[in-house]
C-alpha cells in the first residue's frame, strides 16, 4: 500500500483509505459488531492507515467500533476523520459553538481519543460555510488542543471554492469519480495550490461502478441506492452519482469496452481517481472483509494510460454529464 500526504500541512495516509459508513449500519443489512471490527482489522492488515467515520453514522457506533479496534493498538501511523453537522438539532439551522463543542467532545470520547485528528464539516448549508463563523470555532479548538486538523465534506465545487479560501483548512472531502468529473479542472488544481487535501467518497458511484448491477438488481428498503435514488432524502449525488439507475447501468456497460486487459471495471474507476496527483486518499466503504483486499490492490496498480484518460474525459462529456442531477 502506497502513502500519500492530507494536504500541505497533514500528514501521511494510505493511497486507499476505508469509509466506515455502513459500519454503522444507517441503510441496508445491519452489521454485527463483530463483523465490523472483522472489517478494521482487515483493513489494518492491507495497509489502511485511514479511516473516515462521523458521529452520525449509526448514531455514534462506527465511531466506537473505532475505539474499540484502536483501544489495543499501537496508532502511531493510523489517522482517523470524524465528522460533525447533519445531528438532529444542529442540520440545518442549530449550528453554535456549543454545539460543536458538544459533538466534538462526544466523538472524542467514542474513538478514545483526547485530540481528534481531523474533524470535517458535514455537507453543512452552504450559508452556514459561506457565513464563516464555524471555522473561527474550528480554529479555536484546534488552537486549544482538542483537534489536530479540520476540514469540509462538500457537495459542489462552490462550497469547495469557498471552503479552500479558509486559513487552516487541511482537506476537503467530495464525490469524485468517472461519472462526476467536474471537479478535475475547477477545484483540484485550485485546492492543491492552497495545499489542501482532496478526501474521494463514492468512488464506485455507490456500487454503480463495481460493474456488478444489473436491471434484475434490487436492494433492500431501508438502503439508500433504493430510497434515494431520486434524491427523496438527501442530495441525490450522493446516490449513484444523480444519475439515473438505468442510465447508470447502459454507461456502464459502454465503459466495459474500454477496459484495459486484466483490469476489472472496479480497478480501473479507483485507479482513475489516484491517477490525479491532487488526491490524497480515496475511502470506498466495505460490508464484508473480502472487499478490502480488492480495494487496497489498487494502489499498487500501473497508471492508466494517457489515452484512455483522454478516453474517458470524452465519454465524460458527451455520454454522462448532461446526464447527472443534484447539487454539483
Amino acid at each position: 500500500m502506497k502513502s500519500r500526504h492530507l494536504g500541505k500541512a497533514g500528514f501521511s495516509v494510505s493511497e486507499i483509505g476505508l469509509g466506515c459508513w455502513q459500519l454503522g449500519a444507517d441503510w441496508g443489512a445491519p452489521l454485527a459488531e463483530e463483523s465490523g471490527l472483522e472489517i478494521l482489522e482487515t483493513a489494518l492488515e492491507n495497509g489502511v492507515t485511514f479511516f473516515d467515520t462521523a458521529n452520525v453514522y449509526g448514531s455514534g457506533k462506527s465511531e466506537s467500533l473505532i475505539g474499540k479496534l484502536l483501544a489495543n493498538k499501537n496508532r502511531s501511523d493510523i489517522r482517523v476523520a470524524t465528522k460533525f453537522g447533519r445531528g438532529d438539532g444542529i442540520y440545518p439551522d442549530g449550528y453554535s459553538e456549543q454545539s460543536l463543542r458538544e459533538g466534538i467532545d462526544a466523538s472524542r470520547k467514542r474513538l478514545g481519543m483526547d485530540c481528534l485528528d481531523l474533524v470535517q464539516l458535514h455537507c453543512v448549508p452552504t450559508e452556514v460555510m459561506r457565513d464563516g463563523a464555524i471555522f473561527d470555532w474550528l480554529r479555536t479548538l484546534k488552537s486549544e488542543g482538542v483537534i489536530r486538523h479540520f476540514g469540509a465534506s462538500v457537495e459542489t465545487v462552490e462550497e469547495g471554492l469557498m471552503c479552500i479560501q479558509q486559513e487552516g483548512l487541511l482537506s476537503l472531502q467530495v464525490i469524485y469519480n468517472i461519472f462526476r468529473q467536474k471537479l478535475t479542472t475547477q477545484l483540484l488544481p485550485q485546492a492543491q495550490e492552497k495545499g489542501v487535501g482532496i478526501i474521494v467518497r463514492l468512488p464506485l458511484a455507490s456500487g454503480m461502478l463495481s460493474g456488478k448491477f444489473t436491471a434484475q438488481t434490487t436492494f433492500a428498503e431501508d438502503d439508500h441506492r433504493n430510497f434515494n435514488r431520486d434524491g427523496q432524502c438527501f442530495n441525490v449525488g450522493e446516490t449513484f452519482a444523480g444519475l439515473p439507475y438505468e442510465k447508470g447501468l447502459e454507461l456502464v456497460e459502454e465503459l466495459k469496452s474500454m477496459l484495459p486487459e486484466g483490469v476489472s471495471m472496479a480497478d480501473m474507476a479507483q485507479r482513475w481517481i489516484l491517477d490525479h496527483e491532487a488526491v490524497s486518499t480515496i475511502i470506498p466503504g466495505a460490508s464484508r472483509p473480502d472487499q478490502i483486499g480488492r480495494n487496497a490492490k489498487i494502489s499498487d496498480l500501473p497508471a492508466l494510460s494517457d489515452d484512455l484518460h483522454k478516453a474517458l474525459i470524452t465519454f465524460y462529456e458527451e455520454k454522462v454529464a448532461a446526464h447527472v442531477r443534484g447539487a454539483y
